[in-house]
């Protein structure tokens, strides 16, 4: 697959001229199962230390894995979600080191034949360029235990809940070339996820963690040493530690200097990475063939019945909002963002002004759910409320800047719109006559903004909003503007 070509927004300019950053990440992702890839262990998050281990997953001896089929679905579904090969003959591997919460003394994992071959992400930029970024692989491997340094002052301890979690690790190639393109990633990445229902994406429990891969070259010259930034878990994070590592590695090859290849460790508090190891000290893994584990052999009737079961994915629903709902490829895509915010807007804009709905949906919806630390999927406001809303609108009930207070009132009260607007009287004036009446008065009490408006016509403006006031905003704004004009004789 062919690199992407620098974008020229996209370089850094240093003391000597301008570099590229060329960026690849591995991402684990957490599959979303009841059970453990090899146990029948529980996956629940936030369980009491050590309560949901089997004896599989405390390496007791004598005890043998056994594959959880759901798993290997859930990793051929993000596969066919990534538009990647899937591989019907796959291997599981030992990936031998010595840590205190891996108590086999070794990982369970995919090494020279992973499940999921190549694929692809396509990143669609807020500049308004698309990124191709390819999918080397996708393997299935298990999560390690966790140690705990801050329980004693003596000594650490372990918890083995997350032990033989399974994991798909999402490798992809270097095709990024700068941290909104790698924060870009990530976030299409995780909708993708979460659109198969194969990972919640839940950064800060742990569910989603990026490990970041990142070199320095001249525009055009072959790719620099890189260096990898282990286990970054928020996108805000992702940011930082790509802009201050680019810089680092920057100033070190214009004082004359070299990058030594090696693991970093990122830390949110300073802003800046760390060394963790170096390549002299990265592990020997020792990868073999895990005996306890036959092939896994997959028929392409298996993979073609998982196919069938797959959802509207991100960018298949973005082309069909564009083509059913004539919304602009920006618009489109902050809704396919989030599933369930998709299939919000489209329940709003049902028989609806399309345009109209996603206006109020991304804008007022969307600013309410915010203020109220709510969800989507637990909105204060249905999308039945608020489409009545928008119809009060559109029939000329009430006026745009009515139906904001309108709906301040629906969040409060849970009211519908329709008996809101009834109760409070906020029907909008349409009667010509009402409006010519109190028009008349305005003008007739200020001659001075008449003779303005001759030489101005632009100042008709502060007549518009004069009589807006007078009326409590309820008139029609294209009935007072229609008036006014005749009225002042100002001209279209």
């Amino acid at each position: 697959m062919a690199m992407n070509e620098a974008k020229p927004d996209n370089l850094i300019e240093g003391s000597t001229g301008p570099w590229e950053m060329v960026i690849g990440m591995e991402v684990h992702a957490q599959v979303v199962s009841q059970a453990k890839l090899f146990s029948g262990a529980s996956t629940d998050f936030g369980g009491t230390p050590n309560n949901h281990v089997s004896l599989v997953d405390a390496a007791m001896p004598g005890m043998l894995p056994v594959i959880n089929e759901e798993c290997i679905r859930q990793a051929i579904r993000t596969g066919l979600g990534l538009r990647a090969h899937i591989n019907l003959y796959s291997v599981f591997d030992r990936k031998n080191y010595f840590y205190p919460d891996l108590p086999q003394g070794y990982q369970i994992s995919q090494y020279k034949h992973p499940i999921v071959g190549e694929g692809r992400v396509i990143l669609d930029m807020p500049e308004g360029y698309t990124v191709e970024v390819g999918i080397e692989r996708v393997h299935l491997e298990q999560d390690a235990g966790k140690s705990l340094h801050d329980q004693h002052p003596d000594y650490s301890y372990v918890d083995l809940n997350r032990s033989g979690i399974a994991l798909m690790e999402i490798v992809s190639r270097p095709d990024m070339r700068s941290a909104n393109e790698a924060k870009a990633y990530i976030n299409k990445l995780r909708t993708i996820l979460r659109y198969l229902g194969t990972c919640d994406g839940n950064m800060e429990q742990g569910s989603l963690r990026a490990d970041i891969n990142l070199s320095v070259r001249r525009p055009g010259e072959p790719f620099g040493t890189r260096c990898e930034i282990k286990n970054v878990n928020s996108i805000r994070f992702i940011g930082q530690a790509i802009e201050h590592e680019a810089r680092r590695q920057i100033e070190i090859l214009e004082d004359g200097g070299v990058i030594q290849q090696e693991t970093r460790l990122f830390d949110p508090r300073g802003g800046e990475t760390r060394s963790m190891r170096t390549k002299e000290e990265a592990h020997d893994y020792r990868y073999f063939p895990d005996p306890d584990l036959l092939p896994l052999e997959l028929t392409s009737g298996y993979v073609k019945e998982v196919e069938k079961s797959l959802p509207e994915l991100p960018d298949e629903k973005k082309t069909r909002l564009m083509d059913e709902y004539g919304l602009t490829a920006y618009d489109a895509g902050v809704l396919v963002a989030d599933q369930a915010s998709a299939e919000f807007f489209e329940k709003v804009a049902k028989g609806r002004d399309p345009k109209l709905a996603a206006n109020w949906v991304m804008g007022d919806f969307f600013a309410a759910l915010n203020r109220l630390d709510r969800d989507v999927t637990d909105p204060p406001v249905s999308a039945e409320q608020l489409g009545e809303l928008i119809d009060l609108i559109a029939d000329e009930t009430i006026s745009g800047r009515i139906a904001k207070d309108v709906f301040e009132i629906m969040l409060e009260s849970g009211d519908s719109p329709g008996k809101i607007v009834e109760e409070r009287g906020l029907k909008q004036v349409t009667d010509t006559s009402e409006i010519e009446k109190i028009v008349d008065e305005i003008i007739a009490a200020n001659p001075q903004q008449v003779e303005q408006v001759k030489t101005k016509p632009k100042a008709i403006g502060w007549f518009v909003g004069q009589v807006m006031k007078a009326t409590g905003g309820k008139a029609n704004p294209a009935t007072v503007n229609e008036i006014l004009r005749k009225k002042l004789e100002v001209a279209e």
